[in-house]
């Protein structure tokens, strides 16, 4: 996503600052992605699709993930749909997978490298970042002054690997998964 704004212009980097102990926040990135995800496709969402079913249990997690990112809510409509589609994602991520670990990587990608390296993440502002990206131009494209995450760009990769991985999800379990 950051090599879609990089490329058309939308997105650049400006400077670099220094960071002390950046493996520090690098760590507690890691530990925030684990414990979030460990919570709600670790536990609850395993809980509700034995209780339901994987529809349900994905309805009810990407509320709760949702929830858990209120910054969005501030920020409009498209960053709301970026962690919708983030968090329905990660979900068929872990169904394809059958792993835990494979939410935790990608959630843990996004963080680091979209907050703690480019400083492109505006909800996740309690982090420091590496460089100094700026975002011009329509603010639907770029962002604005919400960067990548308000990015109508990271909503359409995020839709176009949902539909991906329902394709596989499909094929390696048949329609009983989604019955």
């Amino acid at each position: 996503m950051a090599a879609v704004l990089l490329l058309t212009k939308t997105m650049n980097i400006e400077g670099q600052n220094n960071i002390d102990y950046i493996w520090v926040w690098i760590l507690a990135s890691r530990l925030n992605v684990a414990m979030q995800e460990l919570l709600v496709r670790g536990y609850l969402y395993q809980l509700w699709k034995h209780k339901y079913n994987v529809i349900a249990a994905t309805i009810l997690t990407t509320i709760l993930f949702t929830a858990m990112h209120g910054g969005a809510f501030e920020a409009g409509i498209i960053p709301v749909l970026n962690v919708i589609s983030m968090s329905i994602f990660v979900t068929l991520l872990l169904e394809y997978t059958d792993t835990i670990v494979a939410p935790i990587v990608v959630h843990f990608i996004w963080n680091t490298i979209g907050a703690i390296i480019l400083g492109g993440v505006s909800v996740a502002n309690d982090y420091p970042n590496l460089l100094n990206s700026t975002f011009q131009g329509n603010p639907l494209v770029s962002g604005g002054s919400y960067k990548i995450e308000g990015s109508i760009i990271v909503f359409v990769v995020n839709v176009i690997l949902i539909a991906y991985l329902f394709i596989l999800n499909k094929r390696m379990s048949g329609s009983k998964l989604y019955e």
